[in-house]
Formats: C-alpha cells, sequence, structure tokens
C-alpha cells in the first residue's frame, strides 16, 4: 500500500512539474509567442533562438515522460535548468523568485522521478541504515 502512495505522489509531482513546463514554457516558445520572445531578448537571448529552445524543452520533457528513458530526460532537463539558472544570474535577476527558480523546478523533475521510481530509490536512499545493516561486516574484521 505504502508503494502504491509514493508512486502516486511520483506521478502527482511529475505530473504538475510537465504540466507547468509544458504550458509555460514549451508552448510559449513553440508557438512563438512574443511572452517567450520578449522575455528571452530581455535576458540576452536572440529572439530567433526562441523555437530551437522550445524544441529541445519538448524533447527533454517527452523523455522524461518516457518510462523507459526518464533518467535521461531528467538528466537533459537537469542541464537545461542549469542553462537557465546561469541566464538569470548574468541577467542580475532577483534570487529567490528568478534565479532559484530553476532549482524549485528541478526539485519537482527529480523528488517526482524518485518517488515513483523504486530503482532510482535504491540507489539514493533517504532513510538511515537498518541498525542491524553492519553487522555482518564487524563479525568479520574482528
Amino acid at each position: 500500500m505504502r508503494e502504491k502512495i509514493t508512486t502516486w505522489a511520483g506521478w502527482m509531482l511529475s505530473g504538475a512539474f510537465s504540466l507547468f513546463i509544458a504550458g509555460a514554457s514549451v508552448a510559449p516558445k513553440l508557438l512563438h509567442l512574443p511572452a517567450a520572445t520578449q522575455t528571452l531578448e530581455k535576458l540576452g537571448w536572440n529572439p530567433r533562438h526562441t523555437l530551437m529552445i522550445g524544441i529541445i524543452e519538448a524533447t527533454c520533457l517527452v523523455l522524461y515522460l518516457i518510462p523507459r528513458t526518464r533518467l535521461l530526460g531528467a538528466v537533459l532537463f537537469t542541464g537545461l535548468l542549469g542553462g537557465a539558472m546561469a541566464t538569470q544570474i548574468r541577467a542580475g535577476s532577483p534570487l529567490f523568485s528568478h534565479v532559484l527558480f530553476s532549482l524549485y523546478l528541478g526539485l519537482f523533475l527529480w523528488g517526482g522521478l524518485w518517488l515513483r521510481d523504486p530503482t532510482l530509490r535504491a540507489v539514493f536512499p533517504f532513510s538511515p541504515p537498518s541498525p542491524l545493516a553492519g553487522e555482518g561486516v564487524r563479525e568479520a574484521d574482528g
């Protein structure tokens, strides 16, 4: 039962992340909306790069949503979010609302994936080791 709840919570976080990225970032860039081009221009990007950035974001999102390529998508998205953070730093944007926004998105990205993927939870456990886990090692050393 607990595994089912954890997986469900992971899909909720992943879904929230995906819907936000698709609606607030990918779609405006692919549609070449003024909100996307003007924002990129204010950050120092040439507006002609808007479509390319949108395609890269869309590709990362699709890879993230396909179970077989979810880790590749998450890693590529992490790089993309790092670039977004660097752009905000270079532009002199406010720290908590703009610069760290990529970090907040990354928490949803990886948190959702960690909750819905038992393999990832096994590689990166956040629970303390069992007190009995080291007993066999001590006996062998002694």
